[in-house]
This record gives C-alpha cells, sequence and structure tokens, in this order.
C-alpha cells in the first residue's frame, strides 16, 4: 500500500501542535482500499493510540445511509418520489410553518403552501430544520421544552416548519423523518432493516445504532478542547435506548466500513456480498434534484457546536438525493458530479464517480467545520489525486 506523504505530515502536524488529538483517514477505488493510516490518540484522557479500525460517532454520515434505503424502497415500488410523507406517516399532516412569536413569546404557526413530499425529505427542500444552523429552532425548542434529538425522543421530532416544502434548503430533521418512512413501509426497525438489507451485503460489520461491546472496545469518545488548549472526552452519546433510531445522525461506525459503503456507490450499486442498488437507482440518487436551487451554505446558531459551513467556496454546489455535490471540477481534485458530505464530530468523505476515488477522515470530536480537520481532510483528498488519480 502507498503512502500519502502529504496528508500524513499534514496529521502529524495537526496532532503535535494538539490541533486535533487523533485522525484516521482512508482512500480507495471500487475495488481496492489504495490507503489507510491513523494518527494521534483515541482517548486524550487515557493516551489510548489511535487505529485505524477506531468506532466513530460518524454522525450525519448517516443520513446516506438512511437515504440509500429510501431508494430501496423507490426502486422496489413501495415508496415515489412525488408520494406525500403524511400518506405513509399520517402524523407528519400536522406539520406547520412557524412564522414567528407573539408579545407573550409563543410561537405563531400556519399551514404550509403544499404538502412535504419524499423528494423534499431526502433534499432537505422540506421545511425542516434544526437547532444548530436555525435561531428561531432554538427559540421554539425553549419555549416548547422540546427534548434534545440524541436522546432519541419521538417528542424531539416536534419542531415546525420554517418555509414552505420546496421553496429553500435547509439542513435538519428531514433525514429522521425519511427513516420512520423506511420502517413503516419495511416493516422493520431502522437498525434490523440497515442490517440486514445494506450492512450485510456491503460487509459493514462494525456501523450499528447499538454500539456492541466490541465497538465500546474500540469506540472513540466524542472530545472538546479544555481550557488548556488541550483535549478532554465529553459525556456525549446517542440514546442506546431509542424511542425512534435516528436516521440523520444516530449511527457509530469504522472509517473502514464507510469506506466500503462509498465503493459499493462507486461501482454502482454492487457490494461484495449481492447488489444493494440497480446501477440506474444510483443514478438517479446522485442526480442534482434540487434543480436551479443553489446550495446556500450553514451558519451556525451554536458556534460551540459547529462553525459556518462553507466548503467548495466559489463552486456551484447542488444536491442530490443523499449528497451534496459539485457542479464543475475542483483543480486537482474531485471531478464535477462528486458528492460528498461530513459528520457533526469532524468527518468527512467525498467520491468522485469520475476518476474512480473516494477517501474519509475522521477525528472524534466538536464543534464541526473545524478549520484542523478541514485542512487535513483537503490534504487527504489533494494527496490522493496527486498519487492515484
Amino acid at each position: 500500500m502507498r503512502r500519502l506523504e502529504g496528508f500524513e505530515a499534514a496529521a502529524r502536524e495537526a496532532v503535535a501542535r494538539r490541533d486535533l488529538h487523533g485522525v484516521v483517514g482512508m482512500a480507495a477505488n471500487a475495488d481496492e482500499l489504495l490507503y489507510e493510516g491513523a494518527f494521534g490518540v483515541a482517548n486524550a484522557e487515557t493516551g489510548a493510540p489511535l487505529k485505524t479500525d477506531a468506532v466513530f460517532f460518524i454522525a450525519s454520515m448517516t443520513k446516506a445511509i438512511t437515504s440509500l434505503a429510501a431508494m430501496q424502497m423507490i426502486e422496489r415500488g413501495k415508496v415515489g418520489l412525488e408520494q406525500e410523507a403524511a400518506s405513509i406517516l399520517p402524523e407528519m399532516k400536522t406539520h406547520q410553518v412557524l412564522v414567528g412569536f407573539d408579545g407573550q413569546g409563543r410561537p405563531q404557526l400556519r399551514p404550509p403552501a403544499r404538502p412535504i413530499t419524499m423528494r423534499h425529505l431526502l433534499t432537505h427542500t422540506s421545511g425542516h430544520t434544526t437547532d444548530i444552523w436555525n435561531p428561531d429552532t432554538i427559540r421554539f425548542i425553549q419555549v416548547m421544552n422540546v427534548p434534545p434529538i440524541p436522546g432519541c425522543r419521538n417528542a424531539a421530532l416536534a419542531t415546525p416548519l420554517v418555509f414552505d416544502p420546496g421553496e429553500k434548503w435547509e439542513y435538519g430533521i428531514s433525514t429522521d423523518w425519511v427513516g420512520k418512512i423506511v420502517e413503516a413501509v419495511s416493516g422493520q426497525r431502522l437498525e434490523e432493516y440497515f442490517r440486514d438489507n445494506i450492512f450485510k451485503p456491503i460487509g459493514m460489520t462494525e456501523t450499528s445504532f447499538i454500539i456492541s461491546p466490541e465497538q465500546r472496545r474500540k469506540l472513540v469518545p466524542v472530545h472538546g478542547r479544555d481550557d488548556r488548549g488541550g483535549w478532554k472526552t465529553l459525556p456525549f452519546e446517542v440514546s442506546q435506548e431509542p424511542e425512534f433510531y435516528m436516521g440523520g445522525a444516530g449511527l457509530y461506525g469504522a472509517v473502514g466500513d464507510y469506506t466500503k459503503f462509498l465503493q459499493m456507490l462507486l461501482n454502482r450499486g454492487r457490494a461484495a456480498g449481492g447488489r444493494v442498488l440497480k446501477p440506474e437507482t444510483v443514478d438517479l440518487m446522485l442526480a442534482n434534484h434540487i434543480g436551479a436551487l443553489e446550495w446556500p451554505g450553514m451558519k451556525t446558531a451554536i458556534p460551540a457546536m459547529s462553525a459556518d459551513v462553507d466548503p467548495l467556496p466559489g463552486i456551484s454546489k447542488k444536491w442530490s438525493l443523499g449528497f451534496l455535490r459539485n457542479e464543475t471540477d475542483v483543480p486537482g481534485r474531485r471531478s464535477a458530479g462528486s458528492q460528498f458530505w461530513a459528520g457533526l464530530a469532524n468527518s468527512y468523505f467525498w467520491f468522485d464517480p469520475k476518476k474512480n476515488l473516494c477517501g474519509i477522515t475522521a477525528s472524534g470530536y466538536f464543534p464541526f467545520a473545524d478549520p484542523p480537520a478541514l485542512r487535513v481532510f483537503d490534504a487527504l483528498e489533494s494527496d490522493v489525486y496527486a498519487t492515484f488519480g
């Protein structure tokens, strides 16, 4: 296996400067793992070294897997892209649009101009949002005493829309509703559905919502910076006794597992253990599904959890049915039509169907979109194209 000297130098420097406590990086093409490396520590308090088989909270990297499950439902004719979500989940008929707060601070709501469809949910154009990137949602949560979503209580999803479906793009809990729809039409809980229909054929043995004893032995706890410029572990974990499996951000998994997931997509749905999607369904999934809308970026409302998010500035970006996609080539890096996204604890990935390459970095800390983690991810991508492109 060839080394990626530029990435390795960037990773070692970031760890030495204490910009990162640790980072795992991997790269592959459709059929072969091209690179893997681990740097720093898995646990800043114990000093345990980070290994390539470490298990991370992969957070919003869950969304692509839930979206793929929805594509399986579409492929099997169990749901349609333009189907109204409320025809599957009647409770979604009550979703209303937040228009402001009255003089007593009570939320003011109105019915949406049109129903929410599966396409809206899969493209984050449903009107749903999340507190990290929307101050009005923060206020609603506080006023209405909505529980935090990592607790996985159904009441955590009781936040309103912030615009009419189809009119804007805004990140939020749309994919959590997609997960509930997958459960409703498949007749399985999301943990079991993923295991049987996605993880087994792909060979993802270290990914799940519920952390097994073996996974916990390899788990990287979520970290944060301490007052001395070092690192500490945080008391953060997605509920292990969930009312609902958080299809938007609830999975834990190893970087090697997610690399296999990306390789399956590079292979247009074919995995080592069998076909996961038809090639034409993968093509449909990866197309632009927000039309003339431009991806607007994400301005943080909770800086302790995330910085502003604006990858590849100056390049047109759209949303497929599961990923952000760049519409033009990035010089020295990914091709137009490449797909990418990330997880809240500073994990990042891309895959490039044209050049048959993919890569991931994972660190495991808050806040998201932290510049040191982004620099190391950029170093991996640049080095992968220079070496294998």
